[in-house]
């Protein structure tokens, strides 16, 4: 593309964006025509929360609905909150209730929790995705601009020039984005609200409350004072002509129909609420022995937030603000001075950490005397809390160390494990501004979020047999897999209200444990091979248990609690590299799928007395000795007495019955359709095949291997089985696993250092 092709591309966007102004009648037909446009802050809130769809997650083994507007796909996930769907959910059902005006007005919403938990990224979000969906045409948002030059005989109107200046310069737009109907006097607006709502496809009527605001009705009464000295009949035509009255459309982003009030801001309340009085303003203006609106900057979080959405951001830097805030949701004014006072519509946010919980609680001994209850009252509290699902955990820190932005969507857990398990590189300056290539091996950042993960989860409510890697797990699947069976999460009962993702290991002290290893030497060399650029699930582990002791954010019993919940992780990782190495060194003797499904073929028919089709399209009865080999070969589960010749056992034929033809029945009912019909089932999808096709076990290398010995694994002698069995390993791990070759190395090198104590 030339330069001349992106300059219309430009125009194009920005004309897809915005609208030419319009007259107030137009703006009425329009409305009439598409409701939506109309509505309230919380209603159009709720619609852009809405217009971006859901997607089905898994989150703490519950299958969730989560609407994709908190993924930041507007700005390709860059903010995207991961986890905390619930939270969400719920936050979202309290809008609906307010925009609805269902007992919820006079509440301000509170969003707590620890950092690093996705608040301030729900900020970004908000702001990312408003922005992006007023530049929609369902999403447009619209105020009002005023012209008073030239009407009547009146000074300098709205310009605060010394001279009027003609033509654009003398439009002057509502500085608080005053809703267009809001001109309208109350008792016509009623009315037309009433009709617009009975054209609204939606059970969440529109509400348009409250005055214009003091900078708009210091234009209209300038107007009306004007035309009323002149006799004009028909006043309110002569003050919204378009001459005077335009509505524009705007597209909403911080300081024009959000405002957000950082920890850093200051000033008098006043003055970080609304805005201040302009001194030198008020001189220069015809204020006709008042305050004149004009004169007022309207800078103020209210103001810049005033028809969408307020966020206070670390309210506990602005706790002075929470009682000035309390009656404004329900009385939805405030008072720019004594005299001169603002309607509000805008859906209020406070945002803190749990330091903002303890300065509120600070009377609550005093019981009916806290001089805070009321504000209390008011705060309707969402409680963040840290991840507890592996994958969210992995993306989580992936986004930490690297900039990548894209939202995991998995159609599938494997494909989600494989995105958890899988290497990073990552690009390190060192300390001679040289850029060195860093390799977290595959199951490193598994590691690392998997431990953080465990110690967020509660230990009261674990179920016999298991441990905090089984929940953690379950957590992110949905299911348990053990041997054949397979335990789904409602099969367990945890406590309501436990302590799940309360505390634990922040990621922000992960990323900064292994950012730390990406700098430290690592001492390791393999012959020719240089290893030190490697860092290993277990050298993170190491890492973060070490630290904890030293680091502040961890009290003494929080450092030794998390410190001895990394022995079960760690067994968890090495189970997951020796699976690896397993099947690299067993590739070529894996089982081919087309096998199994023969297998499942004829146990099938041997189940139902049918037959099959050969090769030669001849029906034949089930094959027993196939059965049999396919079964004591491959499976490895019986032997020969288990048969009468070729003929099954009890045991044999329970297996058959339970492991595969009860699994096949399952499968295949959990894919049904709305008619009952199943299509594409696939073997692989059964727990014992799943055994069969991906697991091998060191009693299959010892069969396989006679003279392969593990203690020769680092430096095997040339010629020897072990030797080329290595070779052929490495270079499978490489293949199968995305492994380098060094991390194939150090993880082959740490897995036999393990299997070698109990080799015969």
């Amino acid at each position: 593309m030339s330069g001349h092709d992106f300059i219309g591309e430009a125009d194009r966007s920005l004309d897809r964006t915005y609208e030419a102004p319009r007259s107030l009648a137009e703006y009425v037909d329009l409305v009439l025509d598409e409701p939506a446009l109309a509505a309230h802050a919380s209603k159009y809130l709720l619609s852009a929360i809405e217009a971006a769809g859901t997607r089905t997650v898994i989150e703490e083994g519950d299958q969730k609905e989560r609407y994709r507007f908190f993924d930041d796909p507007h700005n390709d996930g860059e903010h995207a909150i991961l986890g905390n769907t619930e939270v969400l959910n719920a936050f979202v059902d309290d809008l609906r209730s307010i925009a609805a005006g269902r007992g919820k007005d006079e509440k301000i919403v509170w969003l707590d929790g620890p950092t690093a938990t996705g608040k301030s990224e729900l900020k970004r979000c908000l702001i990312n995705g408003l922005r992006e969906y007023s530049k929609t045409d369902e999403g447009r948002r619209y105020t009002v601009e005023w012209n008073v030059a030239g009407a009547g005989s009146g000074g300098a109107g709205l310009t605060y020039a010394d001279e009027p200046v003609a033509d654009e310069d003398d439009w002057y737009e509502s500085p608080v984005q005053a809703h267009p109907l809001t001109v309208f006097p109350e008792d016509v607006r009623e009315d037309l609200v009433a009709q617009i709502n009975e054209n609204l496809d939606d059970h969440i009527p529109i509400r348009v409350e409250g005055r214009l605001d003091p900078f708009c009705r210091e234009a209209y009464e300038y107007l009306e004072e004007n035309y009323r000295r002149e006799g004009v009949e028909e006043l309110f035509s002569a003050i919204t002509d378009p001459q005077h009255l335009r509505v524009k459309n705007y597209v909403v982003d911080v300081g024009q129909g959000i405002g957000v009030l950082h920890s850093e801001d200051d000033g008098p309340p006043k003055e970080r609420l609304v805005g201040s009085w302009m001194r030198g303003m008020l001189q220069e203006l015809d204020s006709r022995g008042r305050k004149n609106p004009q004169a007022f900057s309207y800078d103020g979080v209210l103001s810049q937030g005033n028809g969408l959405l307020t966020v206070v951001e670390d309210a506990a830097q602005h706790a002075d603000l929470l009682q000035k805030l309390l009656n404004v949701p329900d009385e939805k004014s405030v008072k720019l001075d004594k005299g001169i006072g603002m309607d509000i519509d805008t859906q209020l946010i406070i945002i803190s950490n749990p330091d903002l919980e303890a300065q509120l609680n600070q009377h609550a001994d005093r019981e009916g005397q806290d001089p805070l209850k009321a504000l209390k009252r008011r705060l309707d509290k969402h409680e963040f809390t840290y991840l507890t699902n592996l994958s969210l955990e992995t993306e989580l820190l992936r986004r930490e160390l690297t900039d990548e932005t894209e939202v995991w969507d998995a159609d599938s857990w494997g494909e989600l494990e494989e995105w958890i398990q899988e290497p990073l590189t990552v690009h390190v300056r060192d300390e001679n501004d040289e850029v060195n290539a860093k390799e977290l091996a595959p199951h490193a950042l598994e590691a690392a979020a998997l431990y953080a993960v465990v110690t967020r989860l509660d230990v009261s409510d674990l179920p016999n047999g298991h441990d905090l890697v089984d929940k953690a797990l379950l957590f992110d699947r949905g299911y348990l897999q053990e041997g054949d069976e397979r335990i789904d999460a409602d099969e367990f009962e945890f406590a309501d209200g436990g302590s799940d993702g309360s505390h634990g290991i922040p990621v922000t002290f992960t990323r900064d444990v292994i950012a730390d290893l990406f700098h430290r030497e690592q001492d390791r060399h393999h012959g020719d091979l240089s290893v030190e650029h490697v860092v290993m699930p277990r050298d993170i582990l190491n890492a973060m248990a070490e630290d904890l002791s030293t680091a502040p954010v961890f009290s003494n019993a929080e450092a030794a609690d998390f410190e001895e919940r990394v022995v079960p992780v760690k067994n968890h990782v090495f189970g997951q590299q020796e699976g690896d190495v397993l099947d690299a060194m067993m590739r070529d003797k894996r089982v081919d799928e087309e096998t199994v499904e023969e297998y499942i073929e004829h146990v099938y028919a041997w189940s139902t007395d049918e037959q099959i089709e050969n090769d030669r399209g001849e029906y034949v009865d089930p094959d027993p000795l196939k059965m049999k080999v396919f079964e004591i070969e491959h499976l490895g589960r019986f032997d020969d007495e288990d048969y009468a010749g070729n003929l099954p056992g009890d045991a044999v034929e329970a297996f058959r019955e339970d492991k595969i033809i009860t699994a096949l029945n399952r499968h295949a009912w959990q894919r049904r359709d709305e008619e009952f019909r199943v299509e594409d089932v696939s073997p692989k999808e059964i727990p014992v095949i799943q055994t069969v096709l991906g697991s091998h076990s060191w009693d299959d290398v010892k069969r396989t291997y006679e003279d392969f010995d593990p203690r020769q694994w680092d430096e095997p002698p040339s010629g020897t089985e072990t030797a080329d069995l290595k070779a052929k390993t490495v270079e499978n791990m490489q293949d199968m696993f995305d492994y380098s070759e060094a991390s194939a190395e150090l993880t082959s090198r740490h897995v036999m250092s393990q299997v070698s104590y109990k080799w015969d």
